[in-house]
């Protein structure tokens, strides 16, 4: 394993960071044990979780992936080996189950307090903001929805000063942002450093080869001003494995399963992309998959790779992608797949 830091701390996390969110839904609790073990064993000290998890989102698996990660940590005694991180959920009818009025100050304490009762611990290492309040383009938006620019910001201040007050309990000890832009990003940024706040280090944003609209204005926000990427989905939701390509839809799978999660990343764009990509993969006798993670692996403003998998299999393929290393030659020909077909999965 390779690991960094979490950007202006002294924590350290490995690059590949262990995603959780089918705990309690596709994957049973002595399935996720049976994760985190192996990942521990195999050298990822970070796990990321949210309150909502896992997805999709209902009221009757609400909180279960935290539930079971807590569960965890009482048997196996881990806690200390382990950078955990978790997010609230933002607002909207998406979690009206949870909670109503985003990210107020009561709301956070509500949160906060409920994700370490089931988490089993006194802390969490990384606490994210799981997307913002206000409209803005991500799950599959493409462009700015203009229309919101109408709608009211986030009060950054309250935000920021009511995390600040948990980081001052010992209950969270950094602070990250989630699904944000570049402005909002800046926002937080301005408002720690004005008022003497916490700052956050990470921003968890989609990232994959068929999805690189981090880079158009977010790559250069990470890497002047020290925020570094936490990128989710790097498979595109399994995409980027290969398995969907020519229609297929294989039994058990996520998107066989939950067709609505992988529409974004599914349109004939990507299907071309994706089988340009398998050419290349295969030309350099590795699997799509390690094809799709070594990139993102080797990225400069990628502080963690965050990987997710329903089987062991899958686990230690998406793991064992911190030991490729894509030549200058491989690099130049995804980026010219890249410049062909420019990010057709938003």
């Amino acid at each position: 394993m390779k690991y960094t830091k979490l950007p202006n701390t002294d924590v350290e996390v490995s690059k590949i960071c262990l995603g959780t969110m089918t705990w309690g839904n596709q994957n049973t609790e002595a399935e996720g044990h049976a994760q985190m073990d192996f990942a521990l064993e195999n050298g990822v000290n970070f796990f990321d979780a949210a309150e909502l998890y896992p997805v999709p989102a209902n009221a009757e698996t609400y909180g279960g992936t935290e539930r079971i990660i807590g569960t965890w940590f009482k048997k196996t005694g881990n806690r200390e080996k382990v950078v955990l991180a978790s997010k609230i959920a933002g607002g909207g009818d998406y979690t009206a189950h949870i909670r109503n009025g985003g990210l107020s100050k009561d709301n956070i304490i509500d949160a906060v307090d409920k994700s370490l009762q089931r988490l089993q611990t006194d802390y969490i290492d990384l606490y994210q903001l799981h997307w913002p309040n206000r409209g803005v383009n991500c799950f599959g938006v493409r462009d700015f929805p203009l229309q919101a620019a109408n709608d009211e910001t986030e009060n950054y201040l309250e935000i920021l000063e009511t995390l600040q007050d948990f980081i001052k309990q010992g209950k969270i000890r950094h602070v990250g942002l989630s699904n944000e832009t570049p402005w909002g990003t800046m926002k937080y940024l301005q408002a720690s450093e004005q008022y003497n706040l916490p700052r956050p280090v990470t921003i968890q944003n989609s990232y994959s080869m068929i999805h690189r609209g981090y880079e158009v204005g977010m790559s250069e926000v990470s890497l002047r001003e020290n925020v570094g990427l936490l990128a989710y989905s790097p498979l595109a939701q399994g995409v980027l494995s290969g398995k969907y390509l020519n229609g297929n839809l294989p039994e058990g799978a996520r998107g066989t399963l939950f067709p609505r999660f992988i529409a974004r990343y599914k349109n004939d764009g990507s299907e071309r992309a994706v089988k340009k990509y398998l050419e290349i993969a295969e030309k350099n006798n590795l699997t799509l998959t390690e094809l799709s993670l070594a990139f993102v692996n080797q990225l400069p403003f990628v502080t963690s790779n965050i990987i997710g998998a329903t089987k062991l299999d899958q686990l230690k393929e998406n793991i064992n992608s911190i030991n490729v290393t894509l030549s200058d030659e491989t690099l130049k020909e995804i980026n010219a797949v890249h410049a062909a077909i420019p990010n057709p999965a938003p």
